[in-house]
């Protein structure tokens, strides 16, 4: 996919694990959000950046409830990625 800021077309949510990745499903959970809410942001993304604790890169948007949202992930291939975690952040200042 190259540079995460260049776009993703990520549609598959995978929440097991490879070898160089591990799913953090349960830190998604812990924060609220539920496996529909991490694939709506991924269908419907605001934003793109890295995480800045693990240089993974990262996807932003609104749950279907209206929560605004990272999406830390791990890429597998060009349509696919482990998801590693996700939780609320302020909205973007417009």
């Amino acid at each position: 996919l190259g540079p995460c800021t260049q776009g993703i077309q990520i549609r598959h949510f995978h929440p097991g694990h490879a070898d160089e990745c591990v799913c953090k499903c349960e830190h998604i959970a812990e924060h609220g959000l539920t496996q529909d809410d991490v694939q709506h942001v991924f269908d419907n993304p605001t934003g793109y950046g890295v995480s800045r604790s693990s240089g993974e890169p990262a996807v932003f948007g609104y749950t279907p409830d209206g929560r605004y949202i990272i999406v830390v992930y791990c890429e597998i291939d060009e349509f696919s990625a482990y998801p590693v975690t996700a939780f609320e952040v302020p909205e973007p200042k417009r």
